[in-house]
């Protein structure tokens, strides 16, 4: 049976889009049958202080833990179980239209998921990955706090240059359905350029796109962008209680990547998160505050440990 471990942070995967859904994985990989892939991911992203439309200003940090399980069946299927724990905080500062009050503070985001990929005839795969995720700000816990839902994918190997499809996410986000469409594509379009999903898609959205370049063996650059939209339940002590927080960006990054070895790199990534949104919805479904927000910059460091 063979183990690896991977050690990664994951960029604005972390925005709640929980890597649990690896949709971007076109088709199980081409292992022993009975091997195991272990994997503990980590990340850790800051968004510096930022505006909002309607007066004060924000800041965030971001911190994930994965752990990935990932069992090949047969030549031509593989199921996966991931758990995850995931800690944002909130830092306000004069925030106006609120009552005065800070819409939330620390919100937590356990989950669970579990996925399936099996190649089919003709070059093509398919994938399907249920995920669950209990969002919530510090002290609700698991009570009306569930997003859930499913990944569905399928891709066609064109060549061993190009494969391509669409993915679908479906996710009841604690009161609210979304479906989002994606692209999945993996395109080695020359010796230094390459298009492919640089996201894990999840419960917030999709896998994005990135276009990269290799400077040499070792070091490459790239950049891309997705879009980003997440909700949680907030807690009784809350000034609007057992409310629901809602935020939505689109991260515009560029990455800057250098291979230490073969399956080992860091990464370091800088980001702009334009069209941002806030909102608190009540109980009763009213909206006591709404405000977009000014491009937010946030910065995230990764490396990747592979043995």
């Amino acid at each position: 049976m063979k183990i690896s471990i991977q050690y990664k942070l994951l960029f604005f995967a972390t925005a709640f889009n929980s890597s649990i859904a690896l949709a971007q994985n076109f088709a199980p990989q081409n292992l022993p049958v009975g091997s195991v892939i272990t994997s503990l991911n980590i990340n850790a992203i800051n968004q510096f202080n930022t505006n909002t439309n309607s007066g004060g200003s924000f800041n965030w940090q971001d911190a994930n833990l994965h752990l990935n399980n990932r069992y090949q069946l047969d030549a031509n299927s593989s199921i996966g179980l991931t758990l995850r724990d995931g800690y944002q905080n909130w830092s306000w500062n004069n925030i106006r239209g609120y009552g005065n009050q800070n819409p939330w503070r620390d919100i937590q985001s356990p989950g669970v998921g579990l996925s399936y990929f099996q190649k089919l005839d003709n070059g093509w795969s398919a994938g399907l990955a249920p995920i669950v995720d209990w969002v919530a700000e510090n002290g609700v816990g698991t009570a009306g706090a569930a997003t859930y839902g499913a990944i569905a994918s399928a891709t066609n190997r064109y060549s061993d240059n190009l494969t391509i499809g669409l993915g679908t996410g479906v996710f009841r986000q604690i009161d609210k359905t979304k479906v989002f469409p994606f692209l999945l594509i993996n395109w080695k379009i020359n010796e230094k350029w390459t298009l492919n999903n640089p996201l894990p898609a999840g419960p917030s959205g999709g896998a994005g796109l990135e276009l990269s370049y290799a400077l040499d063996n070792k070091w490459s650059v790239a950049g891309g962008a997705a879009y980003r939209t997440y909700r949680f339940r907030l807690s009784n002590s809350n000034y609007t209680p057992n409310g629901i927080g809602q935020n939505s960006f689109t991260p515009i990054f560029a990455r800057l990547s250098y291979s230490i070895e073969r399956g080992s790199s860091a990464d370091l990534y800088l980001a702009a998160n334009v069209g941002g949104k806030l909102s608190v919805t009540n109980v009763n479904g009213g909206t006591p505050y709404s405000t977009n927000y000014q491009t937010g910059v946030a910065v995230a460091f990764s490396v990747t440990k592979r043995f």
